[in-house]
Parts: structure tokens; sequence; C-alpha cells
């Protein structure tokens, strides 16, 4: 049956008759003319949409719009062209979507040129990436997951050792094409004291080399990424030139380039080498340098020698005299002059203090020590008694000679120089002439060499260090997109957990420091004269909650129970607590003692002299404890 709407009888597509497109259905109509040629629905069919539907359809995509329409309007067929039509309309429906599939390949495919190289280590890296047989290189790689993730790298697994690995991309990636992106991530999982962790991007080799030949020697064209030991401590940009006219390779060094990251977490570096000469250097994806590759303050030495240096043959002249300044030839020493003055005198006005002990030594023998029983004065010398201070020099003011104190001399001038005057021949700093410079040349950007492969050679102190999701791209947004979806979940994840860590240890200290002035306050309890008889047991208590702290909510509870119960003994009128026999026996010899010192004071007297001195041997006896 042929449709009565032909190609020419029909003047819009029904997606213009029902409004489907907006807010332009233009385009959305050009792209239905590609695919197909036959106009299906006339001007006058109407498109019933139920209530609920009008609501909801404007939010659909076009192409479930389209879609969606053409099942909307079987219900509504009443001839048997119009089962046609709608067939049609489906034909055109899956076309469309065929196209828009097309479309969306078409765009990855576009985005994965982008990539020029990528290496996630998603498999283990044995096989793909060669490490080197030089015997210098012992260090063992592994394939190993990045701590607290799944996520898989390249592990440095040993410390102090060197290492050495490469990766031999399928094609050159030409660096002076458009921009180019070099971006890796590498994670210090027990921090960098020491070492490397920079990547060499290395030129094509020369012919006959083998990646198992890979080591320091091997050139390349950029070397990027963090180095830190001593006073090192920066985010490596080296750029390998050849010099156009000697045909030389120069390392050419970044100035002033960020540091590196002190933490353990994952970082993502990226340097981006623009068409316009300009380097940006992104750390986490934020921009730390930006650096021109012509200019003679960005890179060390710079890529554009002088275009003149100072003259090799060039000769100072015998009679050039560089000296600004010069002794006034017509200067007089003064008379009274004196260079053999010496600088400090006797002080004549001194006088020895009264009381001085001339003939008393500073250090006398102590006259308590005693020779050792295993003393061999055949092997072991002649035995001397240890130096001790003079008791007797405590209270003179002085033992030994006296001799009078040295003062400043004030006749004291040192040599005599002559007065500085202006030189009369002073011609200032010879400098040789300056002549063109052989080997200057101009450039309109830096002659990169391609990248061939992808090394890592370092020696490092440290262990732990991850390499991952390394990329070239050579499109900015792609390794930004690789950031966004391959490290910055990662970052999230482990500065969430530092953060954990470091808020959960200031809490132990707080309570750290709580505990101690509980402690503190606890000691100065015990020494309360009244609890004197539970004075021991209290801080036997004490020194068990010490040893340990968990217990200190117990501790506490226990100390407020022996309390709360000693308290109630005196309010309920108790008696005394009887002292122990040691306390006992101390006041009794301090009483005797007292006594026999003089006959003038009172039993009271030594009561309270006694108690006094037992209650200041307390806190002597509570110290002795707490240091054991």
């Amino acid at each position: 049956m042929t449709s009565q709407y032909s190609s020419g009888s029909a003047s819009v597509l029904f997606l213009q008759h029902c409004h489907l497109l907006d807010p332009s259905p233009n385009v959305l109509r050009h792209s239905f003319r590609r695919v197909t040629m036959r106009l299906v629905i006339p001007r006058g069919m109407k498109c019933h949409w139920p209530k609920p539907l009008a609501a909801f359809f404007p939010l659909l995509s076009p192409l479930a719009r389209l879609v969606f329409t053409a099942f909307l309007l079987i219900p509504q067929i009443k001839e048997a062209n119009e089962i046609v039509r709608v067939l049609e309309i489906s034909m055109i429906s899956i076309r469309f979507l065929f196209v828009l599939i097309s479309c969306l390949v078409f765009k990855i495919c576009v985005s994965e040129s982008d990539s020029l190289f990528y290496e996630s280590f998603e498999e283990s890296f044995e096989g793909r990436w060669i490490v080197s047989d030089k015997d210098e290189y012992k260090g063992v790689w592994k394939y190993s997951q990045s701590e607290g993730h799944e996520d898989y790298g390249l592990l440095v697994s040993e410390k102090a050792k060197k290492y050495a690995i490469v990766k031999e991309l399928d094609e050159p990636v030409n660096l002076k094409d458009g921009t180019v992106v070099l971006q890796y991530e590498v994670r210090l999982q027990n921090g960098l004291e020491c070492g490397g962790a920079y990547l060499k991007y290395l030129r094509p080799q020369e012919a006959g080399w083998k990646p198992k030949e890979f080591d320091n020697e091997s050139p390349y064209s950029i070397m990027f990424g963090p180095d830190k030991c001593g006073s090192t401590n920066k985010v490596h940009f080296i750029l390998k030139h050849k010099n156009p006219k000697t045909g030389e390779y120069v390392e050419h060094h970044l100035k002033y380039p960020p540091s590196v990251a002190s933490d353990k977490l994952s970082h993502v570096y990226t340097a981006i080498l623009k068409p316009d000469n300009e380097l940006r250097i992104l750390v986490d994806g934020e921009e730390k340098k930006k650096a021109n590759f012509l200019s003679a303050d960005n890179f060390e030495p710079p890529l554009i020698p002088a275009e003149t240096i100072p003259d090799p043959d060039d000769k100072k002249p015998e009679d050039w005299d560089e000296r600004a300044k010069i002794p006034d030839p017509n200067a007089i020493k003064p008379e009274d002059w004196d260079e053999d003055a010496p600088m400090e005198i006797e002080d004549e006005e001194a006088e020895k203090p009264e009381g001085w002990l001339d003939d008393e030594p500073e250090e006398i023998d102590d006259p308590e020590a005693t020779k050792p029983e295993d003393w061999d004065d055949e092997e072991d010398g002649e035995w001397e008694a240890p130096k001790i201070d003079n008791p007797k020099c405590e209270a003179a003011p002085g033992c030994g000679e006296w001799k009078r104190p040295m003062k400043r001399n004030p006749a004291y001038k040192g040599k005599w120089h002559p007065a500085l005057i202006d030189n009369p021949n002073y011609k200032g700093i010879w400098k040789p002439q300056q002549i063109p410079n052989p080997d200057y040349f101009e450039l309109d950007g830096p002659d990169f060499e391609p990248v061939a492969a992808i090394g890592i050679e370092i020696w490092t102190m440290q262990d732990g260090i991850l390499f991952d999701n390394i990329l070239i791209a050579s499109d900015e947004k792609v390794a930004e997109s690789y950031r966004e979806k391959s490290w910055k979940p990662k970052f999230e994840v482990e500065k969430a957990k530092v953060k954990a860590e470091e808020d959960a240890a200031s809490a132990s200290n707080s309570l750290a420091g709580f505990e101690k002035k509980v402690f503190d306050v606890l000691y100065r309890i015990a020494d309360i004269p009244f609890l004197e008889a539970y004075k021991i047991k209290i801080i036997d208590v004490i020194e068990k909650g010490e040893k340990q702290p968990n217990l200190t909510i117990a501790i506490l509870a226990s100390i407020l129970v022996v309390f709360t119960t000693i308290i109630s003994r005196v309010i309920v009128g108790g008696k005394n607590p009887k002292p122990t026999p040691v306390a006992k026996v101390a006041n009794e010899t301090r009483n005797d003692g007292a006594a026999e010192a003089t006959d003038n004071q009172g039993s009271s007297g030594e009561k309270e002299d006694g108690s006094e001195k037992e209650d200041a041997a307390a806190p002597r006896a509570r110290r002795s404890r707490r240091e054991t």
C-alpha cells in the first residue's frame, strides 16, 4: 500500500507539528532529512497528549520524545495506511538512534585519540615494562595495591637501592605538534627523605639498543617529577635540548620549581607544553609554576645562548688599578700612639676581700672515699681519692692565691693604620671585552625530541613509592578528566583518613593531659594529714591507675569510696585511726632527738615539732613512690 502522504505533499515533520523539539526543531528536522526523505505526518493530523504525559513530556530527550510519540500514536490509528505511517515513524526512530550512537562512538574515538599513551597498571607490569638488568640496579619492582585502596600501581619495594624500569611506546610521540600533556600519579607511602620519584621521557635510542640496557646514561628528552635529598626539594623539569650549531645536547633546568609535597598522600604531577612556548606545572590540578621555554629568566642555562660572550683572549692591563680606596700616603702615626699597649691591665684599685683563705685549696680529697678492695696498684696504678669542693671555701669569699682582676686598658689603641682615601688611579673592576658568540642561535620554539619510551631510573633511601596512571595526552581536558576520575577520589579518601587520625591523636593527647592533672590532684589529696593512716593504700591505688590509664575512672571511683567512708566516720564521730607502728616509731625517735637537743622545750613543743617533721617527711615518701 502506498501512503497518500508523499514527500511533496507533506509540509512539515510530525516532530515540528507536535512541538517535540524545544527550542530549535530545525536542527533535528535537518537530521531527519539526512536519514530519510519521506515525511510521514501531514500538517492536519493532531497529536493528543494525556494531561499527565503532557507535563512529563518536555523532560524527555529529543530521541526519547521521538520513540514515545510513535508508540503513543498507535491507539489513534483508524486506517490501514496509518499503520504504514506509524511503522515508518518507528523505522525513522531506529535510524535516528543509529545516527546518535554513531556520533557518540565518534566522540569517544576522538577523546581516545587525544590520549597518546596511558598506563593504569590495572594489569601486572610484567611483560610490558622491562626491568634493567644492569648490575647496579638491585631494587625490586612489585605490582602492589595502594594502601587503603583497591587500585594497583608500580611499587618501589626496598630501601637504599637503585631502580630502573622502562616501557617502550608503540609509536614515538611528537612533542612539537600542538599541546602535549605529561601527567602521572605518585604516592610516597613512607615519606621521602632522600630519593627521586621522577620519570624520564626517553628519546629514540641508538640502533641496537635494548630496554634491558636502560640506565642513567640512556638519553632522554624530558625529565619530570619529585626529587628530594638534603637541600634539594623540588619537582624537576629538565629539558635536554640539542644545540643546532654544535650538535651537543644540553640539560636545561627549570628555575625555581615547586617543592615536593611532604605528606604520604597520592599526588598527581602535570606538565603542559604549549605551542606558544609556554610551560605550566600543575600539582594536584593546581598551577604551581608558569614559564617560557625561550626566556633566560626561566631556564638555567637558557635555551637561547647569549648573543655576546667575554673575549677569552682579552687580558687585563698591568697598570689597571681596581682599588677604589688606598691608604693615605701623607698620614703620620701620632707620637703618643703605643701599638704595644695591652688590651687589658690589672685593676690596681682592687683589694683582697677579708676572710680570703690563701692557704686553702678550692678542692680537697674526699675524706669518706676508700680504696676499692679489688684495686690493684700494679694494674690500676696508684689509687687517688676523688676530689670534692673544699667545705671551708663555701663560707669564705674565696680560696687559693688571690689575684687582682683585669680591666680594659684606657691607653690601648691597637696597631696603627693610615686612613683610606679615594684612589685617583681607580679604573673600576676590569672585565674582558664582549665578542659575538660563535655558538649563538635563534629559536622560534624548542626543538623537542620525540618520546619513544618512558623510564623510571631512581636511587632512593625510602621504600613504598607507588607510581600510577601515567598519561601522555594532546588535550588538557583529557588530563583533567583523568585527574577527576582516577586521582581525586583516592586523594579525598586518604585526606579524610589522615584528618580522622589527627583528630583521634588530638583527643588522645587531651585525655592524657587530663589524666595527668587528675593524678596530680590525687597525690595532693593523699598528703592530707588526717588521711595519713590510709596514705600507703591510697598511693598504691593511684600508682596502679598510672600503670593502667584505661582504669582511671575505676580508680577515681575507688578513691571516692575511700574518701566518703573516711569523711562519714569523722562526721559520725568515729575514733581516729590508730597510727601504724612505723609512723609511731618515727614519731618517738624524732621526739627523743628533740629532748636531747634542749631542756627548755616542753613536751607539747616536742610533739608539735615531731608532727611538723612527720608532715614534712610525708611528701618525700610520696615522691619516692612516684619515682619508683
